[in-house]
């Protein structure tokens, strides 16, 4: 057991008597933990105050450096015992609050390649100039175990100064110049505009950051700048880039859930700071970079989407990272946190924890105390040096106690390619014969319905045996695809779904990942990957076969014995794609068609379980 660090007790002596001069609050520490310490427990001693970050660079283009919006809680002993803590520290553009979601998202029905329909509605935020505390969050979980806490609003929302750049480079940098001041580096101010500064003698220059969804995605970009002091972070679903977010492998896709939103439209559901402001970050980026580069004709990528992807940056990371994510979270989808994972695995600290629902869920506060522990403390409880993944199983419902793994993807998952047949099997031996079969595209028809149907000519399905044992995959997915189409564009849609489809069932009853392409970037979907290519995608030419390679979503999920394991091709996803008029149709030679499938086991244990 670690030993526990009680109270200081200061002892003066004087003409031979003995006298207590201080007692001093400390933290306190067990089994590799921050433990709760009565002395920094009382809430109406804490210290609350807010102040103004000057960052480095000038988003509203007014002349004047952007400053930030931030507000600290810490403990009564750092202002009258001296007492120095490190900072978990959080930033969002949503403190201050949002838009209404509902009137910012574009209309999906719309033909590829074509113009598509204005979006015209443009949310107000309310503003409360007034504000002197911004957030709540993590207050009570840690102050009392010796950490304080520091908010911060994104630039161009609530009572931060600038423009909300979504992704671009001021939301990399803000957090830096807080984690700056944090240890003495940047200045503070009492005032947005004034000159009287603040400085944080209280911080020991140890910093840690988490956060959810858009707040997770701060601490990544806080780390790529691999500013001195951020030692550890915990994202919770981050968005690693917004090409991945609004796009995939060349055609226009959106977040589940929010099925015609895009990056413009995300800055109105976040633009929350001063009315008088606002234009200036209007005019720059919504109606000017946004508008000009987006491009929800095309989906491809290029140089604005570029700027707004974290991975190439990853190299810069210098923390320890405890990444959290949902397999089954479809507004930021899982590959978010495994590209970074995989940049920065051997380079720093890191260990991977998922679960098996939506979007959101932190890894267990044990894990995550112990994280911090470590390395805003100094406690050295090992925790880099255990498991290097945590996994909640199928079973165990989405807070349930994760199993402790060697790594993701487990380390015993190896490839088995699967070959679809003719008579809709999938089998290990490849069929050299071409066999050609056609798809209507029809967004009329959702992925469940096309899954349940017993023939349909708008999807193909091949599916394994039913299974005899238990399939493990870990790891990510690929499917490999020759086809043509009878138009210039077409989306393209890959699903692994659990065959029969259930009703109401949990979701990894049903759907275990799926992927999304655009044929018309054949020249650059030749093998899987991360798709950051800007080679620009080309029209299509009628029954001309291209083909294509992508990858489908990470996951690593148990499929039990008695149901199929299942691959459905099909056009337009009715849940992410855009929604053009039903009649393409999709030609696919199942010859130069596959699938390769991460095992754990491999072959072996892919025969064992489906007895082919």
């Amino acid at each position: 057991m670690t030993p526990r660090f009680f109270l200081t007790i200061g002892l003066l002596t004087l003409t031979g008597s003995i006298y207590a001069q201080s007692i001093k609050a400390m933290p306190m520490f067990a089994d590799g933990m921050a433990e709760v310490v009565p002395a920094f427990s009382e809430q109406k001693e804490w210290i609350r105050e807010h102040l103004w970050v000057e960052t480095e660079f000038d988003s509203d283009k007014d002349g004047k450096r952007d400053r930030v919006h931030v507000d600290v809680t810490r403990q009564r002993q750092t202002e009258t015992e001296g007492l120095k803590v490190p900072v978990i520290y959080q930033s969002s553009p949503y403190f201050a609050g949002t838009g209404d979601g509902g009137s910012i998202l574009w209309d999906v029905k719309h033909e590829l390649g074509a113009v598509p329909p204005a979006r015209t509605k443009h949310p107000i935020v309310s503003y409360d100039p007034n504000r002197t505390v911004i957030s709540n969050s993590l207050i009570r979980e840690w102050v009392p175990r010796g950490f304080a806490i520091v908010h911060s609003e994104a630039p161009g929302t609530g009572r931060s100064t600038g423009a909300v750049t979504v992704g671009g480079v001021p939301e990399r940098f803000a957090p830096k110049a807080v984690i700056d001041w944090l240890c003495g580096r940047a200045k503070g101010f009492t005032t947005v505009d004034g000159s009287e500064q603040v400085f944080a003698k209280w911080c020991t220059g140890k910093v840690g950051m988490t956060g959810t969804s858009y707040e997770g995605t701060l601490p990544v970009a806080a780390a790529t700048t691999g500013v001195k002091g951020l030692e550890a972070i915990i994202p919770v679903a981050p968005n690693t880039s917004y090409y991945h977010y609004y796009r995939s492998n060349g055609l226009v896709r959106h977040p589940g859930g929010w099925l015609g939103e895009d990056v413009d439209s995300l800055f109105d559901f976040i633009n929350s700071g001063d009315p008088k402001n606002r234009f200036r970050g209007e005019q720059l980026y919504r109606d000017g970079e946004f508008a000009k580069n987006q491009d929800r004709m095309s989906g491809d990528y290029n140089a604005f989407w570029a700027e707004r992807d974290l991975l190439p940056y990853a190299k810069n990371i210098k923390c320890a990272v405890l990444m959290a994510h949902a397999f089954n979270d479809w507004n930021v989808v899982p590959e978010h946190s495994v590209r970074i994972s995989e940049a920065v695995r051997g380079k720093v600290p890191l260990v991977q924890y998922f679960h098996q629902g939506g979007h959101g869920g932190d890894p267990p506060f044990e894990l995550m105390n112990k994280w911090f522990t470590r390395f805003l403390y100094g406690v050295d409880n090992g925790v880099e040096r255990g498991p290097k993944a945590f996994i909640v199983r199928e079973t165990a419902g989405r807070r349930g106690a994760p199993t402790p793994y060697a790594d993701y993807p487990n380390p015993e998952s190896k490839s088995v390619v699967l070959f679809p047949t003719q008579g809709g099997t999938l089998s290990l031996t490849n069929p050299l014969a071409s066999v050609k079969q056609e798809i209507t595209d029809d967004v009329a028809f959702g992925p469940a319905d096309l899954a349940k149907a017993t023939t349909s000519k708008n999807r193909l399905i091949f599916s394994t045996p039913e299974l005899k044992a238990p399939l493990h995959l870990s790891g990510t997915a690929q499917i490999s695809l020759r086809l043509s189409s009878s138009t210039p564009a077409a989306n393209l849609t890959a699903y692994l779904v659990q065959l029969p489809w259930v009703d109401g069932a949990p979701i990894t009853t049903n759907i275990v990942t799926r992927g999304w392409a655009d044929p018309q970037n054949a020249s650059a979907l030749k093998k899987p990957g991360d798709f950051h290519s800007l080679l620009r995608g080309t029209p299509l030419k009628q029954d001309q076969f291209v083909e294509v390679t992508f990858n489908l979503q990470p996951d690593d999920q148990i499929i039990p014995a008695g149901r199929k394991l299942g691959l459905m091709i099909f056009s337009s996803d009715r849940e992410f794609t855009l929604w053009p008029k039903a009649g393409t149709k999709l030609t696919v030679d199942l010859a130069g068609t596959k699938l390769t499938l991460p095992v754990v086991g491999g072959a072996s244990s892919f025969v064992k379980a489906t007895s082919i």
